[in-house]
């Protein structure tokens, strides 16, 4: 199968339309749909009872049979360490140096606004200018129309 990933819609570089003897082509890839097919063999999927037991609907020995075994298994270490995290803490030492390095007083203004330094960025500059030669076009306009009547 010719799948073109091409964003130049089959136009080559002298703007002429690309040949391939046998594809038609479909339209823009953003217009094509995908389907979705079933899940593929490598895939594994949870029983509905190891999902019922996660929900805590069923009890553990209701599952522990056949293939479901290793999925218990796997589920149980997995909440075993998500819970010993659960329970971690801060060492002290460093609980400490945290709350040595935040300020003792409320921050105060380093500087008034009118008196910090002012920076302009080119494309301000620019803009700033723009601005100013239209203004000032439109004031003469209306000068010159203000002084002919």
């Amino acid at each position: 199968m010719f799948d073109d990933m091409r964003h130049d819609n089959g136009l080559n570089v002298g703007g002429r339309k690309r040949e391939r003897p046998g594809v038609e082509r479909v339209g823009p890839i953003a217009d094509r749909e995908v389907p979705l097919g079933p899940a593929e063999p490598t895939t594994r999927v949870l029983s509905p009872a190891i999902h019922a037991w996660l929900d805590g609907e069923l009890p553990e020995a209701a599952v522990r049979k056949g293939d479901a075994q290793r999925d218990v298994d796997f589920w149980k270490q997995l909440m075993e360490a998500a819970e010993g995290r659960r329970h971690l803490r801060t060492p002290a030492h460093l609980q400490e140096r945290i709350m040595e390095a935040l300020p003792h007083t409320v921050p105060q203004l380093i500087t008034p606004w009118w008196k910090r330094e002012f920076v302009v960025t080119p494309s301000a500059a620019l803009g700033v200018a723009g601005a100013l030669i239209a203004l000032s076009a439109a004031v003469t306009a209306l000068i010159m129309v203000l002084a002919r009547h």
